[in-house]
């Protein structure tokens, strides 16, 4: 998705992905995202398998990562920190 006219991505594409969590299973990406999202922080998971296909979670296969924009990646540490800690 470029802009044509000077070949730039759109303002909302500028920005890096960052890691902020890995989760081993898509039930807790999946907790662990809309609970980011409820506080406004769009998140990206990726994985390397697909879970409705395989829905295992050994030596990491299951592994999600869960990534925000670099803008968003302070905020969502501390607010996962300090669900954590409740």
């Amino acid at each position: 998705m470029t802009d044509k006219k000077n070949n730039k991505r759109p303002k909302e594409l500028e920005s890096e992905f960052k890691e902020v969590y890995k989760a081993w299973g898509s039930a807790e990406a999946e907790v662990i995202k809309s609970f980011l999202q409820s506080h406004g922080i769009p998140c990206l998971l990726k994985g390397l398998v697909v879970q409705s296909v395989h829905p295992f979670t050994m030596d990491g296969l299951g592994e999600i990562k869960i990534h925000v924009s670099e803008k968003d990646h302070d905020l969502a540490e501390k607010l996962l920190k300090s669900h954590q800690e409740e």
